[in-house]
């Protein structure tokens, strides 16, 4: 090797670990000494030869190199340097997850080189000793990421520094006097790091963005979409282009399609949506079939391959549904306009249509272009009632689609479908933004008519690509694909519904185990254990994703599935409507790869925007509960930690921690396997599941953190008297200050 032309007066400490360990890591077995790595790296003066010396003596006594005879040196068979990704957390616990086998490996703030969440970073990583967790030091940042921080602006005469929300970062950011964008005091920015001297304990950084004040409706929901890296605005230019488009229903492009205006036809949405993308038709045949129409507003009609608007679709990847707002994929010039299928507006869609008998069986089905004009919009309220009581508009159409929809959906049960019907949670907001009450979201009749129309459409599209006729392979798809549970965590599912009496198989075919599933999630309905089990059986499942690679759908039991239906707020569906128009031309495949990387790119932003969607959710929780400090609520253990008890209330479905400090009866064990905390002198053992009685403790907006108390029937803290003196276990054991009764029996049995 020759060697390199360092000016070794010039090499820091650090300069000088990282060339030295990068030399190391290129010899594999052979062996060195300190006059090769020196003229190597090139330390050519008697002072730097001495430091690679005493490096390579400390780091043979530390146990990262063998010496294998005096002064010569080898790697052990481990290399020690390594890449991954920084992993950065406000507490301290800075880790490396390297590249090499996954592993997490603790990184000390000294040792980081001020790396960021996110960092690709090349590590060195102390030798392995018995009983020492292992530790890493950042040598190199090698790929930084790109991202911004949010918080609130402190403005002051000498300096300015931003205070951030991010739980990936511990200190302040101070921002120069002429960066500042005109933020002032209460602010909340959007802020990049430039910078982050080696010496300094804050990073410098500029404002890219004033969101608004600090506790603001609006500036808090623009905030949360900065904090995942979505968009919370239109450039002007994407603005400008969708302006530009005009409906241009012209009678020649009526003419290349199936004109279908003439078919009965509605939308039943929502009643705050505006962006109508499903509609359905139905008239009976003189066959006495029906013939079901599912139509889907043509989005790629008009946003046309790399133009504008296609790429900022392509880049945001879906709608994002906050609490209070929807921010949609596309402006809404489109999106609640031209591709919305309005009532009594002639509307261009891409359609699939079937011809099925009154048990719901589809004799023959086609995809097609269409024109279509929907004669009424129905909330789903509305069309429930009409469901309920036989009247209304439409309702011989409403009432046969409603008794098809209620067929298939049993049949899609019995085929080995998973059925999670979780209530959510929803928010009256006044008109500052402030949540005054929640109600439950609830799907009843309405809902499920449209979800079995929108499952068939789905469905048939992939098996219409995804299993071509005769010996022809199939060509390049989207697929939305679900995979198989976690082993690991079906066979706990199964031994704990074991325990209280139910049967969950944790082998055998994907149908075996979803029947077995359904059954146990129906059996437990209404019974105090509903939540646990129902929580274990959702954590067991994979998360659903878009892929070229079908493996079929396990929660719902198909074979082939994809995502047709929604293109107004997902670019998958738009990518399924152009593959459609393509092969249905008999067109040639796509590049697999390159469709592959835009279908990893749009999983990746779903995550983001179901993340930003619960974080919205979680601020509105302590928004609204912090008007309830000090009241009491029943609620149910829905996630035990190391750290506390997560408990949902009973009557909000709002979600809050009792920190583990604050039981204060006892010392508390976790227990991850059977999912509890288990008291070390009162035995006593809080579960997933258990119902328990809370009280409002704290609530922090900034931190989106709501805190609950354990507290007894009485409203008493669990582990106080009455003058909020701390009680021995025994005492609350015996019920002096004990924990809810119904908890603790059942805790018994179980023990039993």
């Amino acid at each position: 090797m020759a060697a390199k032309k360092t000016n070794s007066k010039r090499l820091t400490a650090k300069d000088l670990l990282r060339e030295v360990a990068n030399y190391i890591s290129e010899q594999k077995t052979g062996t060195f000494n300190y006059k090769q790595v020196s003229y190597a790296i090139g330390a050519d003066t008697p002072a730097a030869q001495r430091s690679v010396a005493m490096l390579l003596a400390g780091m043979a006594f530390d146990g990262d190199l063998i010496e294998t005879s005096p002064g010569k040196y080898k790697a052990p068979a481990r290399s020690n340097v390594t890449t991954g990704v920084f992993v950065r957390r406000s507490n301290g616990k800075n880790s490396v997850v390297t590249d090499e086998d996954g592993e997490s490996i603790f990184v000390a703030e000294r040792n980081s080189m001020h790396a960021l969440n996110g960092d690709k970073v090349r590590v060195i990583v102390a030798a392995r000793r018995r009983g020492v967790e292992p530790e890493a030091e950042v040598m190199e940042i090698i790929e930084p990421k790109e991202q911004t921080f949010i918080g609130t602006l402190n403005v002051a005469k000498q300096y300015a520094f931003l205070q951030t929300d991010s739980k990936f970062l511990a200190t302040d950011i101070l921002i120069p006097k002429n960066k500042l964008k005109g933020g002032v005091t209460g602010d909340k920015a959007v802020v990049r790091i430039t910078s982050w001297p080696d010496d300094a304990k804050n990073p410098i950084g500029d404002v890219l963005d004033i969101l608004g004040k600090t506790g603001e409706n609006t500036t808090e929901m623009h905030a949360i979409l900065a904090e995942f890296g979505l968009p919370y605005r239109y450039p002007k230019s994407v603005e400008d282009a969708a302006a530009k488009i005009d409906a241009g229903i012209t009678d020649e492009v009526v003419a290349s399609r199936l004109d279908m205006r003439d078919v009965t036809t509605f939308t039943i949405d929502p009643k705050d949506a505006k962006d109508f993308d499903d509609a359905l038709s139905i008239r009976k045949l003189p066959n006495g079939n029906y013939e079901v129409g599912v139509h889907i507003a043509d989005v790629t009609h008009y946003v046309q391959p790399d133009s504008t608007l296609d790429k900022e679709a392509r880049n945001r990847a879906t709608s994002v549904y906050l609490v209070d707002r929807v921010v949609p994929m596309l402006p809404e010039h489109l999106s609640n306009g031209i591709c919305s299928l309005r009532p009594d507006e002639d509307k261009l869609t891409f359609s699939c249509i079937f011809e099925m008998d009154t048990d719901a069986k589809v004799h023959s089905s086609r995809i097609a272009r269409t024109v279509t004009r929907s004669n009424r919009r129905f909330t789903y309220e509305e069309a429930q009632d009409i469901i309920e009581t036989g009247k209304g508009d439409y309702a011989d159409e409403i009432l046969t689609l409603d008794a098809m929809a209620k067929i298939l959906r049993r049949e899609r049960f019995e085929n080995g479908s998973v059925e999670f019907d979780r209530a959510e949670v929803r928010f009256e907001i006044d008109e500052t933004g402030h949540p005054i009450s929640t109600y439950f979201k609830e799907s009843k009749d309405a809902n499920k008519l449209i979800e079995e129309f929108m499952l068939l459409a789905n469905r048939t599209v992939a098996a219409f690509i995804g299993k071509p006729k005769g010996h022809k392979k199939a060509k390049a798809f989207v697929y939305r694909v679900h995979d198989m549970p976690d082993p690991g965590k079906l066979t706990d599912l199964s031994k704990i519904a074991r325990a209280f009496g139910y049967k969950v198989k944790d082998s055998g075919s994907a149908h075996d185990v979803n029947r077995s599933i359904n059954r146990m999630l129906a059996d437990v309905k209404g019974k105090g254990e509903e939540n646990f089990l129902s929580t274990l059986a959702i954590r067991s499942m994979a998360k659903a994703v878009y892929t070229t690679e079908n493996i079929g759908h396990y929660g719902l039991g198909f074979e082939y599935y994809t995502h047709f239906t929604s293109p107004i707020r997902r670019y998958p569906d738009m990518m399924v409507h152009r593959l459609l128009d393509r092969y249905m031309a008999e067109g040639r495949s796509v590049n697999s790869v390159k469709l592959e990387d835009l279908c990893k790119h749009s999983s990746d932003m779903e995550q983001l925007a179901s993340n930003a969607e619960r974080s919205s959710i979680k601020y509105k929780q302590v928004e609204y509960m912090a008007d309830h400090l000090g009241e009491t609520f029943d609620g149910v253990i829905s996630g035990v930690t190391e750290w506390g008890l997560y408990v949902e209330l009973n009557e909000n479905l709002c979600e809050g921690l009792v920190p583990v400090r604050d039981l204060a009866d006892d010392y508390y064990d976790f227990d991850e396997r059977n999912y509890c905390l288990i008291g070390r002198r009162n035995n006593i053992r809080y579960r997933l599941g258990d119902e328990v009685k809370v009280k409002v403790a704290r609530t922090n907006l900034e931190r989106k953190q709501l805190d609950f108390v354990l507290v007894d029937e009485n409203g008493r803290r669990i582990g106080e008297d009455d003058m909020g003196k701390t009680v021995s276990a025994r005492q609350a054991v015996n019920g002096k200050v004990g924990k809810p009764k119904r908890s603790k029996e059942k805790t018994r049995s179980r023990r039993r």
